[in-house]
């Protein structure tokens, strides 16, 4: 019996963005060199986690979080097309779209770093000193 594509490790693209997804920064062409994986312990746990997930963690990631993100990613930029209406006809945008599709895209990169048991990359973190005890 195979095993399901959902279960399978994840390929370099999917890697690639579960780190933009977690705020974390490019990993580079690998090992050789100067790599900022390696100055920041929680994206070597990503890096770890991500390569030692259990087959059912693989498929989570997939099924709930990843096919949730792609669209929301998408969502924001395709909203920027009504920034120049305020008003049309009796329809009138919400002037907050694109602050709050952002926020729903944030929170949904927060719960994968939370799944994934690590502090949300410096690309989405809040600002301020984070303390990780």
């Amino acid at each position: 019996m195979s095993a399901s594509p959902l279960t399978l490790p994840f390929t370099d693209a999917e890697k690639t963005d579960i780190r933009r997804f977690c705020g974390y920064p490019a990993y580079g062409a690998g090992a050789a060199g100067f790599q900022s994986w390696r100055f920041f312990q929680a994206y070597g746990t990503l890096e770890y986690r991500m390569n030692n997930l259990a087959p059912a963690e693989y498929a989570v990631i997939r099924s709930v979080y990843l096919v949730q993100l792609y669209p929301l990613e998408v969502a924001i930029p395709a909203a920027a097309g009504n920034l120049d209406t305020a008003s049309a006809a009796v329809w009138t945008h919400n002037s907050e779209e694109v602050h709050q599709r952002e926020e729903l895209f944030d929170d949904w990169r927060r719960r994968l770093c939370g799944f994934l048991g690590l502090p949300p990359g410096p690309a989405l973190s809040y600002g301020g000193i984070a303390l990780i005890v």
